[in-house]
């Protein structure tokens, strides 16, 4: 435990007593999320407001300065320990980083959270682990059949293919009903040859699960106005806002400059085991 000093900037309007919320609040903050790299100043402001009954926004600056104080103390002893677990994902404090900054995702934080997308859309929409597609080039569909032995592709409403493809985190969807292959690319790379695999892949599947109507008819469908990054690091952050905004069937409206905002808000998901409420709309915890 760090200690917990008065706070200044509030003494004069509060019981004294009431001086050691902020302290407490960040240690308990850092204790579930294992890190501040979550936190935002917004976090803070709607805890005090909510504790102290009163709004204190003129104050940031005073509360953005006793934060910093705080975390720099607890940076001193972080949770190497700390690691998340659902299903069958672990996400280790490690995991979590690639969340932090200008940092680039990785698969582990990818997959668990492809894992709640389907959680919370009742498995209608199924997530394929981001390995899938490399195994499947790698053995053809012989070394991937078994990955749907206990699933039904052809009854979901949207299937979400995520591609690691070498530096660069891509997304191709299958709209079953309308038999579409989409691919979602933020950087507006047309990767022909991904979804050329992807066709192969879904008609031997029609064709092993005996689904004739799903033998033919697929097409492409390039999505050319879709939010774009700005930089070289965010790729698989768009990535996962494309796939959460496409499962609950909502309009791509985020930015580059939503990206340190959803990223804060994808690490507190993970943390928590499940997704969020809300979509495009970052709120406090």
């Amino acid at each position: 435990m760090i200690s917990t000093a008065c706070v200044d900037f509030w003494c004069h309007d509060v019981v004294t007593e009431h001086a050691f919320y902020l302290p407490e609040f960040l240690e308990q903050f850092y204790g579930k999320y294992g890190s501040f790299t979550p936190l935002s100043d917004a976090d803070v402001l709607y805890h005090l407001n909510k504790t102290f009954q009163s709004d204190l926004n003129d104050r940031m600056k005073l509360i953005t300065a006793e934060v910093a104080k705080y975390r720099a103390g607890l940076a001193c002893a972080p949770m190497h320990f700390f690691q998340v677990t659902y299903n069958k994902h672990t996400l280790t404090l490690d995991d979590l980083s690639t969340l932090d900054d200008q940092n680039w995702v990785n698969d582990q934080v990818i997959n668990m959270y492809g894992e709640l997308i389907m959680e919370a859309t009742n498995h209608e929409v199924h997530f394929f682990n981001s390995f899938f597609y490399r195994q499947f080039v790698a053995k053809g569909y012989e070394g991937v059949r078994r990955w749907t032995k206990k699933v039904d592709l052809f009854s979901k409403t949207l299937i979400l293919i995520p591609l690691h493809l070498e530096i660069h985190w891509s997304l191709i969807t299958l709209d079953v009903s309308k038999q579409s292959i989409n691919i979602f690319d933020s950087q507006g790379i047309l990767f022909k040859f991904a979804v050329d695999n992807i066709l192969k892949y879904i008609l031997a599947e029609a064709k092993e699960k005996k689904q004739a109507v799903f033998q033919k008819g697929w097409k492409m469908v390039i999505n050319r106005t879709i939010p774009q990054q700005k930089n070289d690091n965010d790729c698989g952050v768009f990535v996962l806002e494309y796939c959460k905004c496409l499962a609950f069937m909502k309009p791509l409206l985020f930015t580059q400059e939503d990206m340190p905002r959803v990223r804060k808000r994808i690490y507190r998901e993970l943390c928590d085991c499940r997704l969020s409420d809300c979509l495009n709309q970052d709120k406090a915890t």
